[in-house]
């Protein structure tokens, strides 16, 4: 048995030109395989033509790992080598060429030009005298294919990754839960690590926890750790990358979670989390990794990669949840301010067609005088149907100039007037998808109903000062106060305008024509307000129950609507009386006829009793029974006294009066 060391450069000098010749086929096909093959692949194709050239019984690729121990890559033949790992140890430490004989085999080690430190074995019944040349020359070939094959495969696998990483990042944008888009990030870079699993975990600052997902052993695939210690706290600490490739060995790591798990962490890779504003948010880990192999620098940068499109993902996700939750905490609250409120006949009739239009996209022209609720009705409308979760966008035509209607409505591009430093967009682009409420329609000019007659037709808009068309979808609701048809009569609206928004017209009845519900629409009122001040909810007495359904209401809605809001803010009790309400509401100027100072005071009592009287029973539809009540007498005394001061209006007989 004998052994003999030799340098490599020494060899390769020394080689023959016949030597040299006969390698330089098999080194292109090596080069040719390496970039077709993965490494692993390339050695299995081309180790059985390495032995016939080199007229071997074995051959093989051996690696060192940690144990110490060897691992075979490939191999080609057959031969018993664990006689041969002191010399392969040895051939490791020298980094020189051996050759080891003894009396059956001859056995060759020679370290390849890897930055692994590879070495190239083999084995023959009867060597050459040049066996040890031509292997070296056949080492260096390979040592050159396999760089090469790796090479070329860390090409193919980043590639793959980016491309992997482009696919993830477009699916990202179709999630709409954070816990799946999670676990979804987790499998992607599970696979494309080529590891046993992934986790990531994000970190609530708020009570210094890791909420990891998927977490090992756990049902729901979830779990909160503390954020201090181990190897993911620390990558919090210093926001770097961190791979280990021996965990137990690691002081770092935490080996309670195995022990409970049952799960054994070989080495693994955990890199920060960082949002679009370069904050730590949480880390994302690989974990062991197949094959035997470590984690590397190229692992390092594609979880990098995939943690970004993570970190952006949720919080992109937790901003549209938090956007989500406040547009519905709007709608309902918008829903809750435009009920409409009434058990009169019309207001039932008013509110079920309403619910009937909320499912179409017809025009409405909403009529009626100021303050009766006109801009309710449209939102309704609006909020009622498919179009609730889109724009709701009012204007109101009579406050907006003439010269800059055409601007407000269609928007304008930069330059197209002097004050327009920039483009903007209008009201139709900004109803888009929703509703356009047009307030005080009546009020456009001609020129304005021109324009926007045109774009009711047309569907389309063009900014001022720009050219190019752009397509709305906008549900139009208007609304005015004027007389609309004589309007059109006088030349002042325009008819075809007239008829393109009066497709269906909703006529609001004032306040004084639906007295019943004047005392429900002001307990409606005085209950929000007085959540609004946080205050208990106020209760109207008698007489101020009385004295509101005595009030004409020439404002309507809206004037009960201030004046609840105003008791609610301002009343010192609970309770709401009649003194509370007079100073707002006076009798003595709702526009009722002025009395001559000619009459003589007992004269005008009298005129003045029997208009209030003839209000109150107009308050209440001609009900005498409950105008008696609304006045404070009893139905026989109301009859007698209007007897007594001859009023006109007087129907009952004399057993009527005697009633009671």
């Amino acid at each position: 048995m004998s052994t003999k060391w030799y340098r490599t450069e020494e060899l390769l000098a020394a080689a023959s030109a016949a030597d040299c010749g006969t390698l330089i086929q098999l080194c292109g096909r090596l080069f040719a395989q390496a970039f077709k093959s993965p490494p692993e692949e390339m050695l299995e194709s081309e180790l059985p033509e390495l032995s016939s050239e080199l007229a071997l019984q074995w051959v093989a690729v051996q690696k060192r790992i940690p144990g110490p121990e060897w691992k075979t890559i490939s191999s080609h033949g057959r031969h018993s080598a664990n006689s041969a790992i002191s010399f392969w140890d040895t051939a490791q430490e020298r980094e020189e060429a051996g050759l080891w004989a003894d009396e059956s085999w001859t056995l060759f080690a020679i370290p390849l030009w890897t930055t692994t430190g590879d070495l190239l074995v083999g084995a023959c019944r009867s060597a050459d005298d040049d066996l040890l040349s031509r292997a070296v020359l056949a080492a260096r070939s390979l040592s050159v294919a396999i760089e090469l094959a790796q090479q070329q495969e860390q090409t193919r696998r980043h590639v793959e990754r980016l491309k992997s990483t482009l696919d993830i990042a477009s699916r990202l944008s179709a999630a709409e839960e954070t816990a799946p888009l999670l676990d979804l990030i987790a499998r992607e870079a599970t696979r494309l690590l080529d590891c046993d699993r992934s986790s990531i975990f994000l970190w609530d600052r708020e009570r210094d926890e890791l909420e990891a997902r998927p977490a090992l052993g756990v049902d729901n695939g979830s779990l909160r750790i503390p954020a201090k210690g181990g190897i993911v706290g620390e990558t919090l600490k210093t926001g770097e990358a961190i791979i280990v490739d021996d965990a137990y060995e690691d002081p770092r790591f935490n080996q309670d979670v195995d022990r409970q798990s049952g799960y054994r962490t070989r080495n693994l890779i955990c890199v920060p989390l960082l949002d679009a504003d370069r904050e730590i948010v949480g880390a994302f880990e690989g974990i062991n990794r197949n094959h035997g192999l470590q984690f590397n620098d190229a692992d390092v940068e594609c979880l990098q990669q995939l943690g970004t499109q993570a970190a952006v993902a949720v919080q992109n996700l937790r901003e549209l949840s938090l956007l989500n939750r406040s547009r519905d905490q709007l709608a309902e609250q918008l829903t809750s301010h435009v009920e409409i409120v009434g058990t009169s006949s019309a207001v039932a009739a008013l509110r079920d067609t309403v619910n009937r239009l909320a499912s179409t996209d017809l025009p409405v022209l909403v009529l009626g005088e100021s303050g009766t609720g006109k801009e309710v009705v449209a939102n309704a409308i609006h909020f009622g149907g498919a179009r609730a979760n889109s724009p709701f966008v009012a204007v109101n035509c009579a406050a907006i100039a003439e010269s800059l209607l055409e601007s407000e409505l269609f928007g304008h591009e930069q330059g197209a007037f002097t004050d327009a430093r920039s483009a903007r967009q209008g009201k139709f682009e900004l109803a888009d998808g929703g509703t356009l409420f047009l307030d005080e329609i009546g009020d456009m000019s001609l020129a304005g109903q021109a324009k926007l007659l045109r774009v009711l037709e047309q569907k389309v808009i063009t900014r001022v000062g720009g050219a190019q068309t752009i397509p709305v979808n906008v549900r139009i609701v208007a609304a005015t106060n004027a007389n609309l048809a004589e309007s059109v009569r006088e030349k002042r609206f325009r008819e075809d305008l007239y008829y393109r928004l009066s497709v269906v017209t909703l006529d609001l009845p004032p306040l004084r024509e639906r007295p019943e519900d004047i005392l429900l629409l002001a307990e409606h009122f005085l209950e929000r307000f007085s959540a609004q001040a946080r205050r208990k909810s106020l209760q109207l007495s008698s007489d101020a129950r009385r004295r509101l359904q005595a009030h004409s209401w020439p404002g309507n809605v809206r004037e009960l609507r201030n004046l609840m809001e105003r008791v609610a803010f301002l009343s010192a009790s609970d309770r709401v009386d009649a003194d509370d309400l007079a100073f707002i509401l006076s009798p003595e100027e709702e526009g009722g006829r002025q009395l001559s100072l000619e009459l003589g005071l007992d004269k005008a009592t009298r005129e003045f009793q029997k208009d209030y009287i003839r209000r109150s029973i107009r308050q209440v539809n001609n009900n005498m029974t409950d105008a008696a009540k609304l006045l404070g007498l009893h139905r026989s005394n109301l009859y007698r006294k209007m007897k007594q001061l001859k009023m006109s209006e007087v129907t009952g007989n004399e057993d009527d009066i005697g009633e009671e």
